[in-house]
């Protein structure tokens, strides 16, 4: 059985093609990919070469972690039936060819208990999904809400509508002027137009190496900063002023099945909505295209690719 994906063959090259798919246990859940999106963070570092020493890292890889489809085979005790649609955080079903992270396929062989039923009506937004889960495992790591957002891409939009939905009132820094509309009961303003200097709690969406001692400065005493983003280079600050602000330092890593399940009940209760977030949608065959345009255009805030009728 054969299985169409993104290949990227190494830094700055990536081809679609037909891969093998391997199945390891016969009991795995076969799934039918009907979108998956594409990361600007890690999958942007492995694209372009750029990423640190990683677990898992070489190429050939198949990318992707943001992928929704439907049970097309299920085994009875998968708890899954056929044309389920289920949200796919990667897989690795591509044999000799690193699944890193696996998703950006049209066909995917996944253990069952690496899935998640989802509603009907969150289509094409379950790939925001995991990028949602993220983001409550950043605020859920913490004693209190931000009230500082720095970034309003996708990952910092989710970030402030659940710190909304959690009764908090967080401010959102900015740069890119195209990116300022969105807010959803928060405020984006661009950090020069800021004059408060005693935040609690600062999470940083930029993955911007180079910012600590700005956000450091702006943290009231014993405030904290929590790196939600992904950083190639070292990070560094300046001691005597953090010393001063006895600043906590948290970082916020991959999201466990608990941020999920926080997730998936607030997008039930209508606290937490996914709309306005997927910018761009392009079929599967213009891949190569689409990565270019999600890492390189301000424009895109999240590129959508579509598998439907690949087979």
């Amino acid at each position: 059985m054969d299985s169409i994906a993104v290949v990227i063959e190494g830094p700055r090259r990536l081809a679609v093609r037909s891969l093998p798919l391997a199945v390891s246990d016969p009991s795995e859940v076969l799934v039918d990919v009907e979108w998956s999106g594409i990361s600007t963070g890690t999958e942007r570092l492995f694209y372009t070469g750029e990423m640190p020493p990683f677990p898992g890292m070489g190429y050939p890889l198949v990318p992707g972690y943001e992928t929704v489809g439907r049970v097309a085979r299920a085994d009875a005790d998968s708890g899954l039936s056929v044309g389920d649609r289920v949200f796919v955080p990667g897989a690795a079903c591509f044999g000799e060819v690193r699944g890193l992270f696996g998703g950006a396929a049209s066909r995917l062989s996944v253990p069952a208990d690496r899935l998640t039923r989802l509603d009907e009506r969150l289509g094409e937004r379950g790939v925001l999904l995991a990028l949602a889960a993220t983001a409550q495992h950043a605020l859920a790591g913490g004693d209190v809400l931000p009230d500082l957002i720095v970034g309003h891409g996708v990952l910092g939009r989710l970030l402030a509508r659940l710190a909304v939905a959690a009764g908090g009132d967080p401010v959102v820094w900015e740069k890119n002027p195209a990116r300022a509309d969105g807010a959803r009961g928060y405020r984006v303003i661009a950090p020069e137009d800021d004059a408060h200097r005693a935040y609690r709690s600062i999470v940083d969406a930029s993955g911007d190496s180079s910012l600590l001692d700005t956000l450091v400065a702006r943290l009231g005493k014993g405030g904290e900063v929590v790196l939600a983003g992904f950083y190639t280079e070292k990070l560094a600050f300046t001691f005597p002023l953090a010393f001063m602000k006895e600043a906590r330092l948290r970082i916020a890593a991959e999201f466990q099945p608990a941020d999920l399940d926080a997730v998936l009940a607030r997008l039930a209760d209508g606290s937490l909505e996914l709309d306005g977030l997927i910018s761009h949608r392009v079929p599967f065959g213009e891949a190569a295209d689409a990565y270019d345009r999600a890492f390189a255009d301000p424009d895109c805030l999240k590129m959508v690719l579509d598998w439907r009728g690949s087979e």
